[in-house]
């Protein structure tokens, strides 16, 4: 694994970081962007996930930090079934929909790595030991 100095360093909060631009612009087109209950909660999950694991990888320890991983990973999945809802309502096309949820399975399965990662190493605060 590569060394991981801050939290912009893991893949997974990259990925993730795609993710959230990729839900911001197509959830700002079309009728999409009119469902504001939607557009809103699916680009809040996407959020969170970012944030979760920034928040996690500053917090004091491995088991806080697999901690947020975990709600990073099930915030994966609320937009993993937002999106559903919105293919449901047409707001997006069978391709459209079929690469943004590949791009959420990406993201949950580097969380779940970096989660069983981190259970087999010493991370103190932002620090690997």
């Amino acid at each position: 694994m590569a060394t991981i100095r801050q939290f912009q360093d893991i893949d997974a909060w990259q990925k993730a970081r795609e993710l959230v631009q990729r839900i911001y612009a197509i959830s700002g087109e079309g009728a999409f962007a009119r469902d504001f209950a939607l557009r809103d909660q699916i680009r809040r999950a996407a959020i969170t996930i970012v944030s979760n694991i920034a928040e996690g990888f500053e917090r004091e320890g491995t088991q806080e930090f697999i901690h947020f991983l975990s709600v990073a990973k099930g915030s994966a999945a609320e937009v993993e079934a937002q999106l559903y809802v919105a293919f449901d309502q047409a707001y997006l096309n069978q391709q459209t929909f079929e690469e943004l949820c590949q791009q959420v399975t990406s993201v949950k399965k580097l969380v779940a790595g970096f989660m069983r990662y981190l259970k087999e190493t010493d991370f103190r605060g932002g620090k690997f030991k």
